[in-house]
């Protein structure tokens, strides 16, 4: 036990400093569009993967993109996984580059037994994130634009099971602020703040259904799939502008309800895994995701501070965004040596890829991403907690024509504590 005190104190340390700095997930200036850079509700080790879990229901990890794998869990089982990330970022457009550091805590996740036949999990995770800052000059001056902040999701899953079906669900509330602002700095007057914010106060539900089939003693296939219904958004968004130089007071120069105006959309997801298990373990899986952002409204919200005066190098404009369908591609591996075996047998090695045709369109160009990952699950000498260690590459850049290219080097972190709480020790 002395071993998982040590790196429970560890990680609580770690994931604190972590959670304390207020370094973003993200670090791009495409984040400034929309709702910022989406996430995928996965944990440390399916990022390994390459970012797959709709058919993963193993019982040793949580697994949230599909809230039908929480009834996998057995009896006497407490699992609680936290994860957090450092992000080297590399930017080019045209001649110019420049580097960047985010990082930072990436999720709290828990899962428990309810009964037999049922599990359940809580949590909180990232929904999308913002984080920016660039500048540049026009004319007869310069402006510097910077964004901030993102949409956090805190959830309540529950999870059953009959025979080789599994059915669940994730009740999640969705909260934060989307902040963008543009200095502007005219040479013939002084500096000027407009600030566009995005409250978001909402709820959501997603749908899973997990069915595994046996194909050998040792061999099993589960197809999994998930649904997220097309919803408005409540909350509300408004912008102000002021003069910084004179030290005035915010003014508010236009506002709206989220409610019929922004929407998040209907959202799919299908998965196929097989895991075949004697001496060692191989498990194999590929996804699919796709969300109809196309058909999900954003509307636009313009700020003009001095509609007489349109040329003027202060006028900003907060338009809607032009959506494309959001789809995902990704397929991943895991390789346990010897599942009984000594310490470095039972080391977990996994490897991953995926591509995104991401929901942004900009100045007519599409979003796309894609990456690899790879990394390993070392187990504690004593239980079967896991520590996950991984690496990932990331390039993102529109096209056809490229505007900024990125690529993220990402380090991740994950603890999985996996701990007996229920056992029932006899007393003699």
């Amino acid at each position: 036990m002395k071993y998982t005190k040590t790196i429970v104190v560890a990680a609580v340390a770690v994931f604190a400093g972590c959670g304390i700095t207020e370094a973003q997930n993200v670090t791009t200036p495409y984040s400034m569009y929309g709702y910022g850079i989406l996430g995928d509700y996965a944990t440390s080790m399916q990022r390994q993967m390459g970012g797959v879990g709709v058919a993963m229901n193993s019982g040793r990890h949580i697994n949230v993109m599909n809230p039908a794998s929480y009834a996998s869990i057995d009896s006497l089982t407490f699992l609680f996984d936290l994860g957090a990330d450092v992000t080297l970022l590399r930017s080019k457009e045209g001649s110019a580059k420049e580097n960047a550091v985010g990082g930072g805590l990436d999720y709290i996740t828990m899962q428990f037994p309810i009964c037999k036949y049922m599990g359940g999990s809580i949590g909180l995770l990232p929904y999308s994130s913002v984080g920016y800052a660039f500048g540049n000059e026009i004319r007869h001056g310069t402006r510097q634009n910077q964004g901030s902040g993102g949409i956090n999701e805190a959830y309540l899953g529950v999870s059953g099971r009959y025979a080789g079906v599994a059915l669940g669900f994730n009740l999640s509330y969705n909260f934060g602020n989307i902040t963008n602002d543009l200095y502007s700095s005219p040479e013939s007057s002084g500096k000027t703040l407009f600030e566009h914010v995005m409250q978001i106060r909402d709820w959501n539900i997603v749908l899973g259904a997990q069915y595994t089939a046996n194909l050998g003693k040792n061999s099993r296939l589960t197809v999994g799939l998930t649904y997220s219904p097309k919803k408005t958004l409540l909350g509300k968004s408004w912008a102000t502008v002021q003069e910084l130089s004179m030290e005035s007071r915010p003014d508010t120069v236009g506002s709206m309800k989220l409610r019929g105006n922004y929407y998040t959309p209907n959202c799919y997801g299908v998965g196929v895994n097989y895991t075949f298990e004697r001496q060692y373990r191989l498990s194999v899986e590929v996804d699919f995701s796709f969300q109809e952002w196309s058909k999900a409204k954003y509307s636009a919200l313009r700020a003009d501070p001095d509609p007489k005066k349109p040329n003027e190098p202060g006028r900003v404009v907060f338009d809607g965004m032009d959506f494309n369908n959001r789809s995902r591609w990704s397929a991943g591996a895991e390789f346990v040596p010897r599942v009984r075996g000594n310490y470095g047998q039972r080391i977990s090695y996994r490897i991953g890829g995926f591509y995104t045709h991401d929901y942004l369109r900009i100045l007519g160009n599409n979003l796309r991403e894609y990456g690899v990952s790879a990394g390993v699950g070392l187990p504690t000498p004593e239980g079967k907690t896991m520590i996950n260690v991984g690496v990932e590459w990331r390039r993102r850049q529109a096209y056809p024509a490229t505007l900024i290219s990125e690529n993220y080097f990402n380090f991740t972190l994950g603890v999985n504590f996996n701990e007996l709480w229920f056992w029932k020790r006899k007393i003699k």
